[in-house]
């Protein structure tokens, strides 16, 4: 059930750069009323780790200790308004094949900032629940997310040789006359897209919208299938895949390396991987980018697969409409989906791109399911191994077995 790679970088923790003293401030209170357009006008850190007293309007309560739960950063819902509570309770609703479709979700506060011409994507964020959504190493690091609580930034890792931090340590964020210096305490790996957290009360003082955005873990349901459910429910707010973004230059640190075995197995070649948790792995982007493609099937629409098997399974489904077998086939819940099966260390072939789930609902692993047999004879034909003749049956899932050339 398809997936794919995180834009987040999976960094080791000594490579996490701490700035400055903790809590550190400007000796001015930044005032709603003046412009403090360049961070060149903050003024140096406060001596001995303390923070400033009028610094201290913009703490929040400290996050606590880290309790072990992570979620992943799947989808990231983005309006120009408030997202109101109904939409969220419909959201947290949905069932896909039986299962809850949305696993976690969490309330940002997400705006803009600009500097020297490049814009940047803020959050205000509660630091203990948002951790949860980022990498694995970003969520132990207690430090960092002590300092958003107490006021400080947190900037994404990967903007830390580019972004224009001042001798001090501080950041101008926000626009026009709500500009301010903000002191930078760490640069960690963000949720999906953003770019830098602050708190909420940073958020007030930004002039950010309350809760215009949610982050969503999807679990074991594809983020392509959870998009039709979520259509006529968000209307026009701005859904973003998370993990299809891939982003050049990125050189995740590699745990494992995957070797694929079978006929195919050249074609489809080795990469790099790491576990990035739930269940769920960030394979070798340059892999991602030579192998796996997005294109329109017959029957099902867009689907984000394999290249390799994208003819195969293309001509099958060709000859299921042309038998006047379309019907049989009502949905997918999901192609490329980089993960473990599920309570293993085994990748899935939904890992490669190698395997589909077809009517998923009806067809419950462990079950004879209701998959039409023509239906399972046309997918064989064409290369593809049916989960319905397992010892443990998955009559959903289809996984390319052999290369075949429709020629």
């Amino acid at each position: 059930m398809g997936v794919a790679p995180r834009r987040a970088r999976l960094a080791l923790v000594s490579a996490v750069a701490l700035l400055g003293a903790a809590c550190a401030a400007p000796a001015d209170d930044p005032d709603p009323d003046a412009s403090n357009a360049a961070s060149s006008t903050s003024t140096p850190p406060g001596e001995g780790g303390e923070p400033s007293a009028t610094y201290a309007r913009y703490e929040v309560d400290p996050p606590g200790e880290y309790d072990g739960r992570l979620n992943g950063d799947d989808m990231l819902l983005v309006s120009t308004e408030t997202i109101p509570d109904d939409v969220v309770e419909q959201i947290l609703a949905i069932r896909i094949a039986g299962q809850k479709a949305v696993t976690a979700a969490e309330p940002l506060s997400i705006g803009e900032f600009s500097l020297e011409n490049k814009g940047y994507r803020v959050a205000a964020v509660d630091a203990a629940d948002y951790r949860r959504f980022t990498p694995q190493t970003s969520a132990v690091l207690q430090d960092a997310w002590d300092r958003v609580a107490a006021g400080e930034i947190a900037v994404d890792q990967a903007l830390e040789p580019r972004l224009p931090v001042d001798k001090d340590g501080y950041l101008a964020v926000g626009s026009g006359e709500r500009t301010f210096p903000i002191h930078v305490g760490a640069f960690v790996d963000q949720v999906g897209t953003i770019d830098a957290v602050v708190n909420t009360e940073w958020g007030e003082q930004l002039g950010l919208v309350e809760n215009n955005a949610l982050v969503l873990y999807t679990g074991v349901i594809s983020p392509q299938a959870l998009r039709k459910k979520l259509k006529p429910i968000v209307g026009d707010i701005s859904m973003t895949d998370l993990d299809i973004v891939a982003e050049e230059g990125i050189d995740p640190n590699t745990f494992q390396t995957a070797v694929l075995v079978g006929t195919f197995s050249e074609a489809v070649g080795v990469f790099n991987y790491t576990p990035i948790g739930g269940g769920r792995i960030q394979p070798d982007p340059a892999w991602v980018r030579e192998h796996i493609v997005t294109e329109t099937v017959p029957i099902l629409g867009e689907l984000t697969c394999n290249k390799y098997m994208m003819p195969q399974l293309k001509a099958a489904l060709a000859e299921v409409q042309r038998r006047g077998l379309a019907n049989e086939i009502k949905y997918h819940v999901g192609c490329y989906y980089p993960r473990f099966i599920h309570g293993s260390t085994t990748l899935s072939n939904h890992s490669f791109g190698l395997a589909i789930d077809i009517n998923s609902l009806e067809n419950q692993r462990g079950t004879v399911g209701q998959m039409h047999p023509d239906v399972v004879s046309i997918f064989k034909y064409w290369g593809f191994a049916w989960g319905g003749d397992w010892a443990y049956t998955d009559p959903m899932h289809f996984e390319l077995e052999q290369i075949k050339n429709p020629g």
